[in-house]
């Protein structure tokens, strides 16, 4: 697809151990590639919803009475379903990070290769863009962002280096940020760095960590007992925090334990981390590092 090709397809819908006559989610709609495998294993009573913020997804919107897109971002996923009546579902497909669409298209600012003004939001509705980010946020705030979304090393470094620029003039563009730090990227690394860097800023522009956690938070009550979940992340961020949910029903401390020992959570794995084949990978390299894990509500 030119939009968006869905990764690890057939095993993260084959995770939801469709119902024929289920609801199901899909909260990452983009170019509707996992929607159009849900829908194929419906049968005529089955229903889909999906949800998207970016504005370009509307346009791939599927033209089949049992779906149902909603431009809105899935940390709304509850207050919206609610809205057109559904209170349980059988099933939630989640597929966190960026589109292809959205990587491809220069002027959202998302990739390294191209130079465009500092925007990276997903939906035009966000109040905080990449500009924001780097040319408005303190120097303690960037130097979180960049060490805790993009795991840098040298992110007080880079948080000074912005900081003197910017009182020179505003850095506007992508390329303007990558002369700024120029000295942070050696020739041999400069993709990856670049990489990371670009990450922290989409991530605190888009809120990404916090949407996960509100979602994650809400799966478990939309969920009918049996309801699978099925997600697919691309940094240790994401992965660590579906894994610890997964495991403890919350992001942090110990999960609450009866008196016989027995932790209480209200999801369970559904076998072990997936991972794309190397043919996969071949066909599209953006899959390279996503994890597919599955859980089921008890």
């Amino acid at each position: 697809m030119s939009y968006h090709n869905p990764v690890l397809l057939k095993e993260s819908v084959d995770g939801l151990n469709i119902k024929e006559d289920g609801v199901y989610v899909d909260v990452t709609f983009g170019g509707g590639g996992h929607s159009r495998e849900i829908l194929s294993r419906l049968g005529e009573k089955g229903k889909l919803f999906a949800f998207d913020q970016d504005e370009d997804a509307l346009e791939n919107a599927l033209d089949d009475e049992r779906f149902q897109l909603i431009h809105e971002n899935f940390r709304y996923m509850t207050q919206f379903l609610k809205f057109y009546g559904v209170r349980k579902v059988d099933g939630i497909l989640a597929d966190f990070g960026v589109s292809s669409h959205q990587f491809d298209k220069a002027e959202r600012g998302f990739s390294t290769r191209f130079d465009a003004d500092l925007d990276m939001r997903m939906s035009k509705k966000n109040t905080i863009s990449a500009h924001d980010v780097v040319n408005k946020y303190s120097y303690d705030n960037l130097r979180r962002v960049l060490f805790e979304y993009g795991d840098l090393r040298n992110a007080n470094a880079m948080a000074k280096v912005i900081e003197v620029a910017r009182e020179e003039s505003p850095i506007q563009t992508t390329d303007q940020l990558k002369g700024v730090l120029k000295q942070f990227l050696p020739a041999s690394k400069e993709h990856k760095i670049l990489a990371q860097i670009y990450q922290a800023i989409r991530i605190e522009v888009n809120q990404e960590i916090e949407v996960i956690k509100e979602f994650l938070m809400q799966a478990p009550g939309l969920l009918e007992k049996g309801g699978r979940l099925s997600m697919i992340s691309y940094h240790s961020l994401e992965d660590r925090l579906v894994k610890r949910f997964i495991r403890a029903g919350q992001f942090d401390g110990e999960p609450e334990k009866d008196f016989y020992g027995n932790i209480n959570v209200p999801l369970k794995k559904v076998g072990g981390l997936i991972v794309p084949t190397r043919e996969e990978i071949k066909l599209n390299n953006r899959a390279r590092s996503a994890k597919l894990r599955i859980a089921e509500k008890i």
